[in-house]
């Protein structure tokens, strides 16, 4: 079986929720694509890092069907994880940074795949949501304190893979931040937290906590 950690981003306070995320960290065991995505699909995270060099911080990422040339909770996570300043994707250089607590990635709006920022009149209407067929990606989300930017928000990622629902997803947050035009504080899924704010000439920083769950 091929070595991997596993680790939680965007956990709440205390260090719960989170969303979990494989990383393989000697990428050369598993240098071909097709086995890359056989083997992120028998992980079922809903993303898995591979990565290609440690020191540049060229990563390769995937979902249990698909191969991304960007992600957000890979990116956040990956960084912590190897304590590097930028990760290089296929998308372009992820900025990195570690503040206290929370780990930031700098990205720009332009390298996520399309989704569907699906705005509700409350958090309650946003947590009362079923999960929807297989279709668009849709990101629900409703202020729960518009003059604070808080934010409530849950996640449905439209794939017949077996994610139904994503934990937390900094990929739509920083979409999300990009359109709104003001820095957030994300509440997302069971309880994951998520924080961004919006950068000079179009980028978006998007940040969180990380934890080595094994």
């Amino acid at each position: 079986m091929t070595d991997y950690d596993v680790l939680r981003v965007f956990c709440g306070p205390g260090g719960r929720c989170g969303n979990e995320l494989g990383v393989v960290r000697d990428g050369s065991v598993m240098p071909e694509a097709d086995e890359r995505q056989m083997f992120a699909g028998k992980l079922g995270f809903s993303e898995t890092v591979f990565v290609d060099d440690p020191e540049r911080g060229i990563i390769d990422i995937y979902t249990p069907t698909l191969r991304l040339p960007f992600a957000g909770h890979p990116c956040v996570g990956t960084a912590w994880l190897l304590d590097v300043p930028e990760l290089v994707t296929p998308a372009g250089v992820v900025g990195a940074r570690l503040d206290g607590e929370f780990s930031w990635i700098e990205a720009r709006p332009e390298w996520v795949p399309p989704r569907t920022l699906r705005q509700y009149g409350t958090a309650a209407e946003v947590d009362s949501l079923a999960v929807p067929t297989p279709g668009e990606w849709v990101y629900a989300w409703a202020w729960e304190d518009e003059a604070a930017g808080r934010v409530r928000a849950r996640a449905f990622p439209g794939r017949d893979d077996g994610i139904a629902e994503d934990e937390a997803t900094g990929a739509a947050a920083l979409l999300l931040t990009h359109q709104l035009g003001r820095a957030l504080n994300i509440t997302q899924g069971a309880g994951s937290q998520i924080l961004t704010a919006p950068q000079p000439e179009g980028w978006v920083e998007v940040g969180g906590r990380v934890f080595l769950e094994r």
